[in-house]
């Protein structure tokens, strides 16, 4: 056996002296074993000594810095990803594994997973519908995820050396996202938690990621690997904090949502992030939120010490005394994507009749709900909102007619069909929908228009009106209303 205090301590005395060479370390341990167990045992160990392996296999320390916000804009699923669901694909069923009986059987049950989806069914993942999965969602939810995370970057809340927890991985799309939006200098460890036959699927694309992105699978259920099983220990579970704990379209899939994330909580750093998202339908957008708030709210009131963890984005509290109890359905839109070739093929090759239209197995549009929590109290803008200055959108009802300033958050993109602007918004408070509604752009309140998903805007003059149809406050914007952008 290796002496692991021996390497630990030529490469600490190596690191700030020249890149670590397992070679020459071999030659300083009693026994001189050989340079692969010495590299094996650097690897094992680099995530502690913040140590990353170079292509030529040498050891250099990483960064202290935090990651930078990388730009992430993918246009497509990478080739090598892609590469490999076909590879899969082909290895299953053969090279024409889109045309015939295989064809037909991958269709159905993309169409199932649709319907158990839509219907908020309970989702079976044998290995068909593994591959079904990966085929019709793994472009998508591989976007998202660097989306969500440049909440985090913007803030220089993203360390180059992360632990990472994944819970129901599914086939990877999260995992895949996360290695291509972090820079190559950085070393992950990545733990993913998956009871199903997607494991298969994971584990073929998780060969696609680089020698600093070190991954384990459990494969056991959420509440198993978190100790959340009667009588059972926790399965797997290690003993050190995780920097992020990623739910990546799966609390939807959960009995209990809420006590798993709670236990999730329990296993972060104090300085970790829960990052949860959702597919922008409203079943599951609107159940995001519900767990996003019961976590929020804790044991408390949903204010001061009681709260189990503090909403860092996108759906800020701008009253620090106030919870939400509107429905929430709120969602994020990015560029599309390109239509994977797998995609492609399994649409092309499907028996339509006169009135079907193509692209029902085509699925690029990046749409998502999503929520970062974090137990230190931090948030993406620290803003709270001024009785001196604003009225609470909780207390709109006795503002109809009225025009009123509100500080609140733009938490959609434009909702209309061309007709008036209307973006959904929040201030912590509301109880019912508000909408913005954009009546006359002018130059001072553009900064509606502009300001991104998340932003926090001032609105000056709002003309406070109820939509009977709709159930839900519109707050006018004219040219009398100047809107300003306080929180990109």
């Amino acid at each position: 056996m290796i002496d692991r205090t021996a390497v630990r301590n030529n490469a600490n005395y190596l690191r700030n002296v020249r890149p670590i060479d397992p070679e020459e370390i071999a030659e300083y341990i009693e026994g001189t074993p050989h340079p692969a167990v010495v590299r094996e045992t650097l690897r094992e160990e680099a995530f502690d000594l913040r140590l990353r392996e170079r292509e030529d296999g040498a050891f250099v320390p990483v960064e202290e810095s935090p990651v930078d916000p990388p730009g992430w804009a993918p246009e497509a699923l990478p080739e090598a990803y892609a590469f490999a669901v076909e590879d899969l694909l082909v290895r299953e069923y053969g090279a024409n594994w889109h045309r015939g009986e295989s064809g037909d059987e991958l269709r159905e049950r993309v169409r199932q997973l649709k319907t158990d989806y839509l219907y908020e069914n309970e989702v079976e993942y044998d290995r068909v519908a593994a591959l079904g999965y990966a085929i019709y969602h793994l472009p998508a939810y591989y976007a998202t995820v660097g989306h969500v995370l440049d909440d985090l970057t913007e803030n220089g809340l993203l360390d180059r050396t992360l632990r990472v927890l994944d819970v129901g991985a599914g086939v990877g799309g999260p995992a895949l996202g996360l290695h291509d939006y972090l820079p190559d200098d950085a070393i992950v460890e990545y733990h993913a938690v998956e009871p199903s036959a997607a494991t298969d699927v994971l584990d073929r694309l998780l060969e696609e990621t680089g020698r600093n992105f070190r991954t384990t699978l459990h494969e056991a259920t959420a509440e198993a690997f978190l100790g959340l099983d009667e009588g059972e220990s926790p399965a797997a579970a290690t003993d050190d904090p995780f920097d992020i704990v990623i739910f990546g379209n799966v609390l939807s899939e959960l009995a209990d949502p809420v006590t798993v994330a709670d236990a999730a909580l329990d296993a972060l750093a104090p300085d970790g992030s829960l990052v949860a998202f959702a597919p922008a339908d409203r079943n599951t957008a609107v159940g995001l939120r519900r767990v996003e708030r019961a976590l929020v709210a804790g044991d408390g009131d949903g204010a001061g010490p009681g709260r189990d963890a503090e909403m860092y984005s996108p759906a800020l509290r701008l009253w620090p005394d106030a919870v939400p109890s509107d429905p929430g359905w709120s969602f994020d839109v990015a560029p599309d994507l390109a239509v994977p070739p797998f995609q492609r093929r399994l649409d092309e090759a499907t028996a339509r009749g006169e009135t079907d239209e193509p692209g029902e197995f085509v699925n690029v549009d990046v749409q998502f709900a999503y929520s970062i929590l974090r137990p230190d109290g931090r948030r993406r803008v620290d803003i709270e909102a001024s009785a001196e200055r604003c009225a609470r959108m909780a207390e709109s009802e006795r503002h109809v007619t009225d025009r009123v300033n509100l500080l609140a958050v733009k938490l959609s993109h434009d909702l209309s069909e061309g007709d008036n602007a209307l973006y959904r918004v929040g201030d912590g408070s509301q109880a019912t929908d508000h909408y913005l509604v954009c009546t006359r752009e002018t130059a001072l309140n553009r900064d509606l228009r502009e300001a991104d998903y998340g932003s926090v805007v001032f609105v000056e003059n709002g003309l406070v009106l109820w939509n009977e149809d709709e159930g839900a406050y519109n707050v006018v914007v004219d040219d009398e209303t100047v809107v300003d952008l306080v929180a990109p």
